[in-house]
């Protein structure tokens, strides 16, 4: 019989499909992502696009490090459980701070990110006494409990806020990628960071559709607040086109082989880079679903350069993301998507056409590279250290 600890931590014939439980965390996603794109409507200068993005952070990193507490740990134990609803409450409670994460309510944000990791953190430290595993959960536990003094802080401190919390996403961002070091404990080694890699695949699936979802309700609600001119349907099929494209561009090829990818890999490397690059491309739906609000609002405008911005932005970023994702996994450059890089950033700084046409433009680039991708064209697979 498995002693107490034991129990605790997923098993070789755990399940490898998601659980109820970590589907209802997701849901607290929909509310973040779409504060985060009316946040960032709401303020479109450099600035409100830089806090938007801090915010974004946070949040993401919440998503990222309870998928990874639910690949350790058994999800049919009640412990992991209640962490679970913990932690989806606390992913609420920061969504509903993001509107004024950055002014009355910072302390409600600062407060709710620090309270999943150090109740996951307690709970798993207290749960695993006397097995070798405690130490993962100890020194998980050391690092946030640090990031939470500059969070914490910076709730408190609305002048000192922004820096405090980049501080705070700097130490919790540096310590899965080093392994969380720990003074008298060193740090984590190989074999306890490792991610099963079908289960954590299908969660990042299962996000990438919530942002695409948020993406195509956007779209939605904007066309359904709209005259339902010919414009604005031109504009929110271009908008639905976009959607069902970046979606085949995330699972074809990378997206797919990211399970046997990150079995056979260094955890510490593809587990947490993995991590950083889906920040980039939710990122980039998150400005998408701005521009399509933008672009369904206003398709003839033609004076708007911070909206054109916005609209090719979006997948210019979901680009760099989905790029550097494939190099990643297995040293592959696509020349097609280099090349939409270019374009999307050319057109950026030249375009001058109604909001209708730059949103076709931006929904061709990304129509040409998905059909670059699935004929197979342009893809150079670099040899080890090339």
């Amino acid at each position: 019989m498995a002693s107490r600890p034991e129990r605790l931590l997923r098993g070789d014939d755990s399940p490898l499909s998601a659980s109820f439980l970590e589907l209802f965390f997701d849901l607290a996603f929909v509310l973040a992502l779409s504060q985060l794109a009316a946040h960032l409507l709401h303020d479109l200068r450099l600035t409100g696009a830089l806090h938007t993005a801090l915010l974004l952070t946070g949040v993401w990193w919440i998503w990222v490090t309870t998928t990874w507490f639910a690949d350790w740990y058994d999800p049919e134990s009640p412990a992991v459980r209640w962490l679970l609803v913990s932690a989806a409450l606390g992913s609420l409670l920061a969504g509903v701070a993001i509107p004024q994460a950055l002014d009355g309510r910072g302390l409600l944000f600062a407060g709710a990110y620090v309270s999943v990791h150090i109740a996951r953190g307690v709970v798993t430290a207290l749960a695993l006494r006397g097995h070798p595993r405690q130490s993962r959960a100890l020194r998980i536990l050391c690092w946030f409990s640090v990031s939470a003094v500059p969070w914490l802080a910076g709730g408190f401190l609305p002048e000192w806020r922004v820096p405090l919390w980049l501080l705070a996403l700097a130490i919790d961002f540096t310590g899965p990628r080093l392994g969380w070091p720990t003074p008298l404990m060193g740090r984590t080694g190989p074999q306890e960071l490792h991610l099963a890699g079908e289960h954590f695949a299908e969660r990042y699936q299962q996000i990438m559709i919530i942002a695409l979802g948020e993406l195509v309700l956007v779209a939605g609600l904007s066309y359904a607040e709209s005259d339902l001119a010919l414009a604005q349907t031109a504009a929110f099929l271009l908008v639905f086109a976009s959607a069902v494209l970046i979606g085949l561009l995330y699972v074809t090829p990378a997206g797919q082989r990211l399970g046997p990818a990150i079995e056979h890999a260094d955890p510490s490397r593809l587990g947490v880079i993995t991590g950083y690059l889906h920040l980039v491309m939710i990122a980039g739906l998150v400005v998408t679903a701005v521009g399509a609000e933008l672009s369904i609002a206003h398709p003839l405008r033609t004076s708007d350069r911070t909206a054109v911005l916005v609209i090719l932005s979006g997948p210019l970023l979901f680009l760099v993301g989905r790029i550097l994702f494939s190099a990643a996994i297995h040293r592959r450059l696509s020349w097609p998507r280099v090349a939409a890089l270019l374009v999307l950033a050319g057109a950026a700084a030249v375009v001058r056409l109604p909001l209708l046409a730059v949103s076709a433009v931006a929904t061709g680039v990304v129509l040409v590279v998905v059909v670059l991708d699935h004929a197979g064209i342009g893809s150079y697979r670099h040899r080890s250290g090339a």
